[in-house]
């Protein structure tokens, strides 16, 4: 696979102000960053593939959840979920309750898959 110099494939739409390529999100990991993961999707997609490390949280239990995140307030937060449409919308959510450093991984753990980790199924 291609990719340009955000990480993304070519032509691929990105939102420079939400989002983070899953290539620069493994090289943030590979450095050491201080970042969270923050697994949004449900259990079932979670079964099938998954990222070592990630916080698991689903979308639709966040608004109960949220404050098990407090912890995180003050850390980089990259929601993900199957191919980046939940996960910005968590991160949209977050933002408003007080989290200024969340991103949304663009693509998902799909694009995960495909252009840093081909051992994570796909699904």
């Amino acid at each position: 696979m291609q990719l340009d110099d955000r990480g993304m494939p070519e032509g691929w739409p990105m939102h420079a102000d939400w989002e983070l390529s899953p290539a620069r999100v493994r090289q943030m990991l590979d450095a050491d960053q201080d970042i969270t993961l923050l697994d949004c999707r449900l259990q079932k997609e979670k079964d099938i593939a998954a990222i070592d490390g990630a916080v698991f949280i689903p979308m639709q239990e966040l608004p109960g959840r949220v404050d098990e995140l407090d912890d995180y307030l003050d850390r980089k937060v990259v929601v993900f979920c199957h191919a980046g449409a939940r996960s910005l919308k968590v991160a949209q959510f977050l933002r408003e309750r007080g989290f200024e450093d969340v991103w949304s991984m663009a693509g998902g753990i799909d694009l995960w898959s495909l252009s840093v980790d081909p051992s994570v199924p796909r699904y």
